[in-house]
């Protein structure tokens, strides 16, 4: 009930704000540029605490923000039957603050903390789904104005990574634990292409206070493209990544992993027409075995802008490639890296795999505010030869025990209202009726998931 009170006196509180003349609140929270408002002489608090100048000129100055979510869950045959009934549900609560201090046009410092909790969890909560509190982000930017509207930016320290379609790696929002990485960045932009190049180790969530550490076991380092306004293709990006793990399981072993990705992505989304094209190839070496694996996908859809309740159309399918055989010298099981936690929708209850996927998909604005979707989705193995994976890359199942590829159909739905820019109500319903391969290898239970999202952000 008091979370219902305190939604109510946000929602009165920010509806007057709504109005001026802020900017939208972004994924990455540290891509906001809120020196718009130097020249902004109506002042509120809210304005100030988004631009508190320090200097008389206005150039050194300081912006807070944050956000605030909670999320009910409830699982009937959680993981197909194999984890403990829970009659009740959980509440993932989710807190984000940061600072963002700028010295004039070339220093900035960039500070974030996280805390999340897992109440009424039967089961031991993972570090994806509690981690009490840390330092979530913490870097320094130094940069150099160029000519021709040219800039480049040398980025050090804590901080989140989010590329393209998020397929490789992504800031993992759906999840209680938003990720993060120790890396330093070369950022160079352009008027219509912009390239990043990075070295980083990831950032291993720990459930206790400020005990994320260093982690040198998992590197990841690449270089991403991006170039907009091209003829007939829009938008599209090239791109590298490099990683290494130091102890990496598959279906067919353990091990080091030092796999290499090559990729390439056209995109673009008007009025009408969107899609998204993206294909890639990886290499290198997995124990005493060579990695050849790849993947390729279509999103695309129409909205009919101009009928009432302007209704979407929308057809995704995904190839991914599987290990061929068991206990040979090479390993073809596609590896997404650091992907996005919902891949297939916030009950994340598969990871892009060894999977073949069609997923058709139907959209309503039913008002400004209110927005309605419902797909549905279609998996199995690619290979009979290996196994499936969650989100993570961690072996759900091993393929060993079945030739069987059928997963099983997933069916959902969610409504979203999004009355302004700070808050945000979601509530979805998804059915996945497990197919012959989890009947095989396990329980194999239909699962019945519900969730009520609601997020603060300011």
């Amino acid at each position: 009930m008091k979370i219902v009170i305190a939604l109510h006196l946000f929602l009165l509180l920010f509806s007057g704000l709504n109005a001026q003349t802020i900017p939208p609140f972004k994924q990455l929270r540290y891509d906001e540029d809120y020196s718009i408002l130097k020249q902004d002489s109506s002042r509120n608090w809210f304005k100030t605490t988004k631009f508190d100048p320090i200097s008389k000129n206005g150039n050194t100055y300081l912006s807070f923000g944050g956000d605030i979510r909670y999320q009910y869950q409830w699982f009937k045959n959680e993981n197909w039957g194999e984890s403990p009934k829970d009659d009740d549900g959980l509440i993932l609560t989710r807190y984000l603050a940061h600072a963002d201090f700028h010295a004039g046009k070339h220093f900035r410092t960039f500070v974030q903390l996280q805390s999340s909790f897992a109440n009424g969890k039967v089961e031991q909560p993972s570090p994806v789904d509690e981690n009490q509190l840390d330092l979530h982000q913490a870097f320094a930017d130094i940069a150099f104005t160029l000519p021709k509207a040219q800039a480049l930016t040398v980025r050090i320290g804590r901080q989140e990574l989010l590329y393209g379609s998020q397929r490789l790696v992504a800031v993992r929002d759906g999840p209680n634990n938003r990720q993060s990485f120790d890396a330093v960045r070369l950022l160079y932009t352009h008027p219509g292409w912009k390239a990043d190049i990075l070295f980083s180790h990831f950032v291993q969530s720990k459930q206790q206070i400020f005990d994320d550490g260093f982690k040198q076991n998992t590197q990841l380092w690449g270089a991403y493209l991006v170039k907009n306004k091209l003829p007939v293709l829009n938008n599209a990006e090239v791109y590298y990544f490099g990683l290494l793990k130091k102890n990496a399981k598959f279906d067919d072993g353990t091990g080091r992993e030092s796999r290499h990705s090559v990729g390439s992505r056209i995109w673009t989304a008007n009025h009408f027409w969107r899609y998204d094209i993206e294909g890639l190839y990886q290499f290198g070496h997995f124990a005493d075995k060579k990695i050849s694996a790849w993947t390729f996908s279509v999103n695309t859809g129409y909205k009919f802008a101009n009928a009432i309740l302007k209704p979407e159309l929308g057809i995704k399918t995904e190839l991914i490639s599987g290990d061929a055989n068991y206990n040979d010298n090479k390993l073809q099981t596609f590896n997404p890296l650091f992907p996005r936690g919902g891949y297939f929708g916030l009950v994340s209850l598969i990871g892009p795999a060894n999977l073949f996927d069609i997923h058709p998909s139907f959209a309503l604005d039913l008002s400004r505010t209110v927005f309605f979707n419902m797909d549905y989705d279609i998996f199995w193995r690619y290979s009979r030869n290996d196994g499936i994976y969650g989100p993570n890359v961690a072996l759900i199942y091993s393929g060993k025990k079945s030739g069987q590829r059928s997963i099983g159909r997933q069916y959902s739905t969610h409504l979203e209202y999004v009355p302004n820019n700070f808050l945000y109500f979601r509530c979805e319903f998804t059915w996945f009726k497990a197919s012959d391969f989890l009947q095989d290898v396990g329980p194999g239970k239909n699962i019945l998931f519900t969730a009520t999202t609601v997020q603060l952000r300011f």
